[in-house]
């Protein structure tokens, strides 16, 4: 079976942070969230909205459309802008998901940013399924610009 979820920086994401599109403050930036998808989903660079083709079904706290991220930070490690969120659990689920989007409902239609793969499919069975991401670092933050 061949996968169908790339992980990357939105293109189109790209152009609008260029434009001043999202705002990353911490307390009064816009409101960016995160949906978790079944490996039958197609996400990719070429991704620029959030979709429920092919979400995860709503079980326990995860309901369509996903979660709100919080607590986002943002720094300069060096010469790369990075950017952090704390991680993200839903509680009470039964659900498998191979990936996600990380998207800002405060602009356009919940305009995506990036598309996260998660190598295999992920599983939980009347549990909780967290969202862990990485160091805050220029090499392994979860959003960078170099």
């Amino acid at each position: 079976m061949t996968l169908s979820i790339d992980q990357a920086v939105c293109n189109s994401f790209k152009a609008q942070l260029l434009d001043g599109d999202h705002d990353f403050t911490a307390t009064t930036g816009d409101v960016f969230k995160l949906a978790l998808y079944q490996s039958n989903a197609v996400l990719n660079a070429t991704t620029t909205v959030f979709t429920s083709t092919n979400e995860v079904v709503a079980t326990g706290t995860y309901v369509s459309g996903g979660g709100i991220l919080a607590g986002q930070t943002v720094s300069l490690d060096g010469s790369v802008g990075i950017v952090d969120f704390a991680d993200l659990s839903f509680t009470g689920v039964t659900l498998s998901a191979l990936g996600a989007v990380i998207y800002n409902t405060s602009f356009g239609s919940n305009a995506a940013v990036c598309v996260l793969d998660f190598g295999a499919v992920k599983t939980a069975t009347s549990g909780t399924f967290t969202i862990l991401f990485p160091a805050f670092t220029s090499a392994a933050a979860i959003l960078r610009i170099a």
